[in-house]
């Protein structure tokens, strides 16, 4: 969620009323800013989404709730030492959130492990053990039209017998010291992005929020007029029409089998009637197609921690298969393809299949992607019902990303087309006609220069390097991932390099190129290309022949107040994935908005980027995803490249060699090796046409008012990827409710009877 000052001053329409009365007192605004903690509580863009998503749905009056844990740790703070990442614990609430309110009244139970006993009456889940959640409120403001919803986190809390009622009856101290085991539950963030750690703990937290949200939604279902019991039908039949449940990505999988225990052992509904109330409340979203992100529990582990839930998976797979078998009698393999159940070494439950079989409708997050999802990755399923699978291409909040970070863009572009572009931004097209205006062509280059100077100011205080604020700001910030290929961007780097050096007198376009992104603490590739590109920015900025023409920076603990800085300085967008692995990626969409040109591969949003603005206008290069199953075909080999292109040979000998680990020559061996030998994403093959690429960029760099005329035609086209535009279509073809843009009446002033009644019944 990052910060939540300035986004409720500006939400709230606020902000100027609140820096007047702060000056007053003898305080600067921006200072208070800086002091509050980043809100860390999810790894990458899955987590930013979803507080887009947030900002979104109060903006288009939704009645929608967003459900998580409140983790008492968030995501790592990274400090670099000596080149490499080290890991510190993010004690984001050590000075209290003044923005949360603890909600003690709404505590509910959660139970764990235990056993199912069977009888007449249905199946009972008996001698569990209790774990209680509290929620914790936070308000979401819309964007000045006075709704705000909220957002629930979940924190574990032992029970006050815990440990005391069955055993332990003389060690009373030892009992409550086991109280920290209950409540670890919500104790840290798993700091993994796009990888599957199968560890208990971890399937405690999916499993903790699930059940809390779970019972809370029937609680309000039950008290709202919906729920009230009608004697001709059963409680539940509308519940699909009145509860929206979207599922971010496979983590809360476990709702499926959840919603089925309280309907069926709970509330007595038969299974056929329970399962499809089940299946029109869920819909899934799938954010990624690496195999390696796939959750696939182990079946023991889940016996042991949820035995019921098991043996309800046990039963929807073999009603699910039952189906299949008798749509294809005898394809056993299909059978084997499309089972929830993976045998093997250890049996494992696909967490995605039960999202695709349990929910009525699944999505990808880009156009590219969710063909990806239908045609590859789940081909069976989508054959069975291609109805069920859709695209909802992501989005950014503009409230965040250009009001908030970008004021002074911001103001240039309502003095042009007026303010209401921030609550429907297609009507940036409107740029379009102002393409060819000078003078307007020349305040987008200011707003960006003192955007640069001010960030340059940043580095050089927290950095100790002087930047020069007229070089191109070339960015490349996300998570640190193989797949999202930094690896490719540090040979451009050092390509760059060695031509500087080959001809120090050649006009060279200068460049400050800016990586930034936290490596998951237990990747080893990713830890070791943090220190690569550390090693290789320390020869960089101190050969005395290179000067200021290049510098080399890698940013320390990028996180959302830190990309609130960067990405409106930024000249360049880097988005280089191997085409068919980032599922739709989302700074993109923010460097678009914030007058970066973006060089790219044709993969996830980039492709429809290109789409929108023409491909003339982003720098796109490299493989396509058919060129990229074609190699995959063929066999890929790395040597290949290296034999035939010599500026790549040089820069990889240099890493080989030790020339940027003079006191380890050996220190890179293992990234050498791994671009030989198993580089799944292929960054020799992109490397020569990726230079080619920067290339351009260099010389369009050089004439000044060309460069910007392509960045308003940029910003013109950029109206698509608003969250709000995602929000609408996930709520016209997935929740079926209506947004409104109705504003309703502050608290202050008397209601109409006739303005009391909601547009939207259904709560998403």
């Amino acid at each position: 969620m990052g910060r939540t000052l300035q986004n409720t001053m500006i939400n709230l329409g606020l902000q100027n009323a609140c820096d007047e009365a702060v000056y007053q007192l003898g305080l600067d605004m921006e200072e208070l800013e800086e002091i509050e903690e980043d809100a860390g509580l999810g790894n990458g863009g899955l987590g930013r989404l979803a507080a887009c998503f947030l900002d979104s749905m109060a903006t288009l009056g939704l009645a929608a709730y967003g459900y998580g844990i409140r983790y008492e740790y968030g995501i790592f703070n990274q400090k670099i030492r000596d080149g490499w990442q080290v890991e510190e614990a993010d004690d984001w609430l050590r000075h209290g959130n003044p923005w949360e309110k603890a909600r003690p009244e709404y505590m509910l139970p959660v139970h764990f492990y235990g056993r199912v006993e069977h009888s007449a009456s249905g199946a009972k889940w008996i001698d569990t053990q209790v774990v209680l959640a509290l929620p914790y409120d936070t308000p979401v403001p819309g964007y000045m039209n006075n709704t705000v919803n909220t957002m629930r986190l979940w924190s574990a809390r032992a029970p006050n017998d815990f440990n005391l009622r069955d055993f332990n009856v003389g060690d009373y101290i030892q009992a409550v010291l086991d109280r920290n085991l209950a409540e670890n539950i919500s104790r840290v963030l798993y700091p993994n992005d796009n990888f599957f750690e199968g560890k208990e703990l971890r399937l405690k937290q999916e499993y903790f929020v699930v059940a809390a949200t779970l019972q809370d939604i029937i609680r309000r279902f039950k008290a709202s007029k919906f729920g009230s019991t009608d004697s001709v039908r059963t409680v539940f039949d509308s519940f699909p029409d009145q509860v929206a449940i979207q599922l971010n990505d496979t983590h809360p999988a476990m709702a499926i089998p959840e919603l089925m225990r309280i309907f069926v052992d709970i509330e007595k509904l038969p299974w056929d009637k329970a399962w499809d109330i089940t299946k029109r409340t869920f819909a899934y979203t799938n954010h990624t197609v690496l195999p390696e992100a796939l959750e696939r529990w182990p079946v023991d582990l889940v016996e042991k921690l949820l035995p019921r839930h098991l043996q309800i998976i046990y039963e929807i797979n073999q009603r699910h298969l039952d189906h299949i078998a008798s749509l294809f009698p005898n394809d056993v393999d299909r059978l084997r393809r499309m089972s929830l159940i993976e045998e093997g070494d250890t049996k494992r439950i696909n967490m995605a299949h039960l999202c695709i079989v349990g929910s009525h409708a699944v999505n990808g997050v880009a156009k590219i992607h969710s063909e990806i999802v239908k045609t590859q990755v789940f081909e069976d399923f989508a054959e069975l019902e291609p109805e069920k699978f859709q695209n909802k291409t992501n989005g950014i909040t503009p409230r965040r990303w250009l009001l908030l970070c970008n004021p002074g863009l911001a103001e240039l572009i309502a003095e042009k087309i007026g303010e209401d572009y921030v609550r429907d931004l297609s009507q940036l097209t409107k740029l379009h006609k102002f393409v060819d205006d000078d003078l307007f062509i020349r305040e987008v280059a200011k707003v960006k220069q003192e955007n640069k100077v001010k960030f340059a100011l940043y580095l050089e205080k927290e950095y100790k390097v002087k930047i020069n604020p007229s070089s191109m700001f070339d960015v490349h910030v996300k998570r640190i991932h193989e797949y999202k290929r930094q690896l490719m961007n540090c040979l451009h780097i050092i390509t760059m390099y060695n031509r500087i050096r080959r001809d120090p007198a050649k006009l060279f376009v200068p460049r400050t190129v800016i990586i930034g992104g936290k490596a998951a603490p237990g990747y080893h590739m990713a830890k070791m290309i943090i220190k690569l590109i550390n090693a290789v920015a320390q020869v960089v900025n101190n050969d005395p022949v290179v000067g200021s023409k290049l510098k080399v920076i890698f940013l320390e603990n990028y996180r959302v107040s830190l990309a609130e800085k960067v990405i409106p300085a930024t000249d360049l967008s880097e988005q280089i994935s191997t085409a068919g692995t980032e599922a739709s990626g989302t700074g993109n969409m923010k460097f678009m908005l914030n007058r970066a040109l973006t060089i790219g591969t044709m993969d996830g949003a980039n492709v429809e980027m290109a789409e929108e603005a023409g491909e003339e206008n982003l720098f796109i290069f490299g493989m396509r995803v058919e060129d990229v199953t074609e190699l995959d075909r063929k066999g890929y080999n790395a040597q290949l490249y290296y034999d035939r292109l010599p500026e790549l040979k040089q820069a990889v000998d240099q890493i080989k060699s030790g020339f940027f680990s003079p006191k380890d020559p050996n220190l890179f061996n293992d990234v050498v090796n791994m671009l030989f030998h198993h580089d799944r994403f292929k960054v020799f093959a992109d490397y020569e046409a990726y230079v080619k690429c920067q290339e351009k960029v260099s010389e369009l760099y050089l004439n000044s008012k060309a460069w910007t005329k392509m960045v308003i035609r940029n910003i013109a086209a950029a109206g698509k990827f608003s969250s709000d535009r995602t929000i609408k279509e996930y709520a016209r073809d997935i929740w079926h409710v209506e947004p409104s843009d109705l504003k309703i009446p502050p608290p202050n002033e008397p209601r109409d009877a006739g303005q009391d009644k909601t547009p939207n019944g259904t709560t998403a």
